[in-house]
């Protein structure tokens, strides 16, 4: 069954009290108990005095002198708080008991101690016995003093059932207290969780009203508002992706079909027929382009982990090198790969593969004919530079290079076909590799992309 959360608040807090109040009240119980038994003790030392020092002695026999403390009520009524006395020799024969004790009623020995419980006349006493020793250091007899317990013992029933009452009450009253205080408190909780349901796809702007005290909960609702930011920024990347990717995708479609309605009206001469179909071939790789790198994008938002392995660097351009050379021919470009053998760095081959074929594919396309481009290793920054002599990049598109589709101002889009995936791609693979992706670059100078590997 599901407790609300303010009735678990509630269970919690009366637990809490409900150990608390009942240490207090075991207290309270030890220290009355304490206090009304510990006197009873006093007091039969007290009279063990009073009658010791009224006793003489001969020899092995008691002599007891006539005193006042023999004819006082205390030593003759039972009903109102007696005081029992009892006098044996050294044969355990009783020579005096006081007048309130009957013939049969024997104070009896029940203990090793000096103190013990008892009853008589089904009245609890309390009991204390003490030798009597003569000049010569004799025991000659035994003293048993006895008070009574009732008043103590009343007063201890009493305050047990008090306890025994009063406890389910106070605990009671506690869980529905802190039930009214919990349903206070969470009050807020409530305004936001109503106010949060009514946030959808048409209003992700809305924001959670802060509250006025900077506690808990104001924190709770600053890191929803972020939450939701982010979410906003992610549904706007999404929806912007959609409508770039779904552009890209039927640019080439349309110009395909363009190209097949064209060839399909009338007869034409042969050339005419390679010319289109040419063309209509580079749409098609093109677009399996487009898709080969929207799928590398996928599998890099699923949170594929990237794999630490220490990798050769010349060696792994090498491997490519032969390819970025030959594009690089086609257009007259310069070449140049500066990294020593030694260089090890940290990383997964697969993706270290693809953030150079792309940087080093930009670099070639945005690169001047008859130019150069540079692969350099900087051992004391760990950085590996890829620089160009191209058009380069205008300061104000250099913040948002590296989201998907985005492409440059118009003369930069139309000078090269592209999509504007690359880039985002080489981003993406190297946080996953904890690269940082650095990008400088002046219009009509070239661009220089710089990873700076981890030591």
């Amino acid at each position: 069954m599901a407790i609300k959360f303010k009735n678990r608040i509630a269970l919690f807090n009366t637990l809490a009290v409900a150990f608390t109040t009942a240490f207090v009240f075991l207290a309270i119980y030890m220290v009355v108990y304490k206090t009304a038994y510990a006197h009873l003790d006093d007091d039969i030392s007290v009279e063990k005095e009073e009658v010791l020092s009224n006793l003489d002695w001969h020899r092995d026999s008691i002599i007891i002198n006539k005193m006042p403390e023999w004819d006082e009520a205390e030593h003759s009524q039972v009903e109102v708080n007696p005081t029992f006395l009892q006098i044996t020799n050294s044969k355990g024969k009783v020579i005096f008991r006081s007048s309130n004790l009957l013939k049969e009623q024997v104070l009896a020995n029940q203990s090793q101690e000096p103190f013990y419980d008892g009853k008589i006349n089904n009245q609890k006493i309390r009991l204390g016995q003490f030798p009597i020793i003569n000049n010569n250091g004799e025991n000659i007899g035994k003293l048993t003093i006895a008070v009574s317990q009732e008043e103590s013992f009343n007063i201890l029933n009493n305050l047990i059932w008090v306890l025994l009452i009063s406890f389910p009450l106070v605990l009671l009253v506690q869980f529905f207290a802190s039930s009214i205080a919990a349903s206070k408190a969470i009050a807020p909780v409530h305004q936001l969780i109503q106010t949060a349901s009514r946030i959808g796809d048409s209003n992700i702007s809305t924001r959670l009203e802060l509250p006025s005290h900077r506690d808990e909960l104001f924190e709770l609702t600053q890191t929803i508002n972020e939450l939701l930011s982010r979410i906003e920024v992610s549904m706007v990347q999404q929806k912007q992706f959609t409508s770039d990717a779904s552009h890209e995708i039927r640019t080439p479609l349309s110009a395909i079909r363009g190209t097949l309605e064209v060839l399909i009206r009338k007869q034409r001469e042969p050339h005419v027929y390679e010319e289109k179909i040419a063309g209509t071939i580079k749409e098609v790789d093109r677009l399996d382009a487009l898709l080969d790198q929207l799928l590398q994008l996928a599998r890099i938002d699923a949170g594929i982990a990237a794999r630490n392995e220490t990798i050769c660097l010349a060696e792994l351009v090498s491997l490519s090198g032969e390819k970025w050379e030959r594009q690089a021919a086609e257009k007259g470009i310069n070449l140049q790969i500066t990294i020593p053998e030694d260089v090890l760095v940290m990383g997964d081959r697969l993706y270290l593969e693809l953030i150079l074929d792309n940087l080093l594919n930009n670099a070639i396309k945005y690169g001047n004919p008859q130019g150069h481009i540079f692969l350099n290793w900087d051992k004391t920054s760990r950085v590996l530079s890829v620089k160009d002599d191209g058009i380069g990049i205008p300061e104000k598109d250099l913040p948002y290079i590296f989201n998907r589709f985005y492409r440059a101002d118009e003369s930069r889009s139309s000078a090269v076909k592209g999509n504007g995936l690359g880039l985002s791609i080489v981003k993406k693979l190297a946080d996953l590799q904890h690269i940082v992706l650095n990008v400088e670059s002046e219009p009509g100078k070239g661009t220089t992309f710089m990873l700076q590997f981890p030591s």
